[in-house]
């Protein structure tokens, strides 16, 4: 049996933390931000968990 690969797109856009889950940063704050409050600007620089119901499909992007 092969070994398997890691999807290097994924393992650029999520890092995993103590426990286990899996972290990733919020869309839409790269571009068009004029329009974009400055609080919502602040909220997007936030990281947050991937969702429980999307952790299975992008834990088989990443094989320990």
């Amino acid at each position: 049996m092969p070994k398997m690969k890691t999807k290097k797109s994924a393992a650029k856009r999520f890092k995993r933390t103590k426990s286990g889950l899996l972290k990733r940063s919020k869309a839409n704050g790269s571009h068009i931000l004029t329009k974009k409050t400055r609080k919502r600007k602040r909220h997007l620089r936030q990281g947050t968990l991937v969702d429980k119901s999307h952790q299975k499909r992008v834990e088989r992007l990443l094989p320990r």
